[in-house]
């Protein structure tokens, strides 16, 4: 595509094959939801065969998203979740990208730090956290939610699920925002620095492995990798993937739902309004929240044969995008999808989560942080006020925020 993405704002007379769904313009503009609500009206399966990324499928529909997640038989995660597919030279395989046996025996090797025990565990220092962080912000005075609550809460967690250094944490941040950042995002400069930062993460966690082989009684991420029998013998390429598949999957997506859910509470006073006369709700608005967020936009998959889905031939080899961005504000399953309703009945059926076999793993412990984070803001502030526009990351993968500035007001 070529200049600024000036086509957004004739979208109606634009053809349909001339149409970038995976631009990221387009959400750090924040106008993938015009986007979308036209392709789930003429295309809902919609082919772009020209883009930074190469050709590619949009799938723009809940029914139909659910229909690829759940048949990996035809689609397959295997060698990439997102559209860009991985130099040669600079591979990271990770479960998550690998179809069954072999993604089932590594995604049960770690699930055990999530499992319900562990999460009862947790809370407490969870909630200890959060009453820190919130404790320590600057009432009455504008600042960055995103870095002062946001990374911290989130930052804090994963080093704890790693065993890692707290005030290392940051590093954790980084490396997360480098892994699903391209020369264009303002993050990194170039593919040699991205690569460059990805190995000093490497090198880091390499050490912590081999600190924790024969610990066969630890509960953290890497001791169950370093001890695992299926995990044991990765490749440090490998290592690497499955590492930054935990950094992400456990850092941005939560990060920015935190972040999220202030901006829609803001947008929409009259729910913030009815959660300050019911706090009860927080549970309830928790999948609501993820639902409107959404944190990452799109999971990618590659037709394993010739299929056919709405009417459309789809290729073997082919690229398939699930905009769960899209699903999740699908009318026939989600009535005013775009508005934030706190209530809403069917919330919990949404798709940030991802669906069938690669269901998030951590998405309970997600739903834990933002509801314990909830519960301790309506004890200490009548408001966080959102007083300026917030800066979108520029990506189509990660939908979330650099900087949302705030003010928060005492009750």
């Amino acid at each position: 595509m070529s200049e600024a993405i000036s086509w957004t704002d004739n979208l109606q007379q634009m053809p349909l094959g001339d149409i970038e769904p995976a631009h990221p313009e387009i959400f750090q503009r924040h106008g993938w939801q015009d986007v979308f609500a036209r392709l789930r009206a003429e295309a809902p399966v919609h082919y772009c065969a020209d883009s930074e990324v190469g050709p590619y499928w949009s799938v723009s529909c809940f029914q139909d998203i659910k229909y690829v997640d759940t048949h990996p038989e035809i689609f397959s995660s295997e060698g990439s979740i997102v559209l860009a597919d991985p130099e040669e030279d600079f591979p990271l395989p990770m479960f998550i990208a690998m179809d069954p046996p072999k993604h089932d025996v590594q995604r049960k090797t770690v699930s055990p730090v999530v499992a319900p025990m562990n999460l009862k565990k947790l809370e407490g220092t969870i909630r200890e956290r959060v009453c820190r962080i919130l404790d320590g912000l600057p009432v009455g005075e504008r600042f960055n939610w995103v870095d002062k609550v946001s990374i911290e809460l989130t930052g804090m967690m994963l080093a704890t699920l790693f065993d890692f250094p707290q005030e290392d944490r940051r590093k954790l941040t980084r490396w997360s925002d480098v892994a699903t950042a391209d020369e264009n995002s303002g993050i990194v400069e170039s593919e040699e620095q991205r690569r460059a930062e990805l190995l000093e993460c490497l090198t880091y966690f390499n050490e912590l492995w081999q600190q924790r082989i024969g610990r066969t009684d630890g509960s953290d991420l890497i001791s169950m990798l370093a001890n695992g029998e299926s995990t044991k013998d990765m490749s440090p390429e490998e290592y690497l993937g499955n590492l930054v598949l935990l950094i992400v999957g456990g850092n941005d997506t939560t990060r920015n739902s935190i972040s999220g859910g202030v901006l829609a509470l803001n947008t929409y006073p009259e729910e913030y309004d009815k959660l300050r006369a019911n706090p009860g709700l927080i549970p309830q608005m928790v999948p609501e929240i993820i639902r409107w967020q959404t944190p990452l936009a799109y999971m990618r998959r590659t037709a394993l044969m010739d299929t056919e889905l709405r009417g459309q031939t789809i290729r073997k080899g082919d690229k398939v995008a699930m905009w769960y961005v899209s699903g999740n504000r699908d009318e026939s399953v989600f009535e005013d999808g775009d508005r934030l309703i706190i209530d809403r009945p069917n919330a919990r059926q949404h798709l940030s989560f991802g669906y069938g076999i690669h269901r998030c793993m951590g998405n309970r412990l997600g739903e834990m942080q933002l509801r314990v984070l909830w519960e301790e803001i309506m004890k200490r502030f009548r408001h966080v006020e959102v007083v300026g526009e917030p800066e979108r990351v520029r990506s189509p993968f990660v939908k979330g925020y650099a900087d949302l500035p705030v003010v928060v007001h005492p009750n």
